[in-house]
């Protein structure tokens, strides 16, 4: 039975992985020590997802392990030996990374260096798939021309009319500091691969979502909408008029994307990880697709301000995607996602709906 360890393994990515690969004969080892909970308090704690992990994997096994501790990482990956690694732990958000500027770097790029380094010597040929972001390419896909329409802005230039490809530079552009962080360790998985022959793959992914993540205000997007929208909170929509646009991808698409690497690693490979043109909408037009599921109007507070370094307009080109991977595809759009994440919410808020789900198809 071959061996899995899932850094990160409470937060949305890592507890999706875990279940899935569960399900496919993986014995699970998950790393999570509820950082979650100090970068964003309260809200942000996910130990109701470690019960949910040991209540449907009998025998998944957790560690309350810093990813910053070298000796420790290293220990632990030299005892397992494991046949794959997925590194989804990390400092998520873009706007709370400049105010714990030593922690973020630490999380995001130090914690990366120490779990490259730990399979480089304990196990360099299992794959080792990094879960990194879209933020890598900072704020240069705002340079790309764009339409306005009443609800969203898009990409007007036919080069990106598939979204945002591989290829597009990650240098000379604002990322903000957690997109700088996020850089170090993308490249940094990428040289691991090249320099050692380690098969290794940076997933830059656009808004990752699904029923198991816990949104907040500063990381979450869709997640964090469709609660506020359910508890009758107010939204801030910071800049661009409610019209930036975001892909939207489930988080068991990109667990079984992670699978099909499994199945037939490459060497250094990055993809752009979202659920492309067809998962994508703005803000002003998720607002509408929560108020048809809720049947409340959204409360919301427009901020004229933008936040820095963010990006008016983008989704992912998932050519690359499937042309490596041609057995996978995105399995759930937009409407089931909503569905979905909505559920979730009203089942851990315990508030009522004011209508069923409509959409049942994936």
């Amino acid at each position: 039975m071959p061996a899995v360890v899932v850094t990160g393994s409470c937060g949305l990515i890592g507890s999706e992985v875990s279940l899935f690969f569960a399900r496919q004969g993986f014995r699970v080892h998950g790393i999570d020590d509820n950082h979650r909970a100090v970068f964003f308090g309260p809200e942000g704690d996910i130990s109701w997802v470690l019960e949910h992990l040991r209540r449907e994997i009998p025998d998944y096994q957790h560690a309350a392990l810093d990813i910053r501790d070298r000796e420790a990482v290293l220990a632990f990956i030299d005892e397992l030996r494991p046949d794959l690694i997925i590194h989804t732990a990390a400092q998520p958000s873009h706007d709370r990374a400049a105010a714990i500027p030593f922690l973020d770097f630490e999380v995001n790029a130090l914690g990366t260096l120490h779990m490259l380094e730990a399979a480089r010597r304990f196990c360099p040929e299992a794959p080792f798939i990094h879960m990194s972001t879209n933020k890598v390419y900072g704020d240069r896909p705002n340079a790309i021309l764009l339409a306005e329409t009443a609800t969203r802005f898009d990409y007007a230039d036919p080069a990106f009319e598939h979204g945002i490809p591989e290829d597009l530079s990650i240098d000379q552009s604002k990322h903000s500091l957690f997109g700088a962080s996020k850089v170090a360790a993308d490249i940094m998985v990428q040289e691991y691969g090249r320099y050692f022959d380690m098969p290794t793959c940076c997933l830059r992914g656009g808004c990752l979502t699904g029923p198991n993540h816990s949104g907040v205000e500063l990381h979450g997007f869709l997640s964090y909408l469709i609660k506020c929208n359910i508890e009758g909170r107010e939204y801030k929509v910071y800049g661009y008029k409610g019209k930036q646009v975001r892909d939207n991808i489930h988080s068991q698409d990109v667990a079984r994307f992670m699978f099909e690497f499994w199945k037939a690693p490459r060497v250094a490979e990055v993809y752009n990880l979202g659920g492309g043109k067809s998962n994508a909408c703005s803000i002003l037009e998720a607002f509408r697709m929560a108020e048809r599921i809720s049947g409340r109007p959204m409360s919301y507070q427009y901020v004229e301000e933008n936040r820095s370094g963010d990006h008016i307009c983008y989704y992912s080109d998932l050519r690359k995607m499937r042309a490596h991977y041609p057995a996978w595809d995105i399995s759930k759009n937009l409407d089931r996602i909503f569905d979905e994440i909505a559920a979730s919410w009203m089942t851990r808020l315990g508030a009522p709906i004011a209508r069923a789900t409509a959409h049942s198809t994936e």
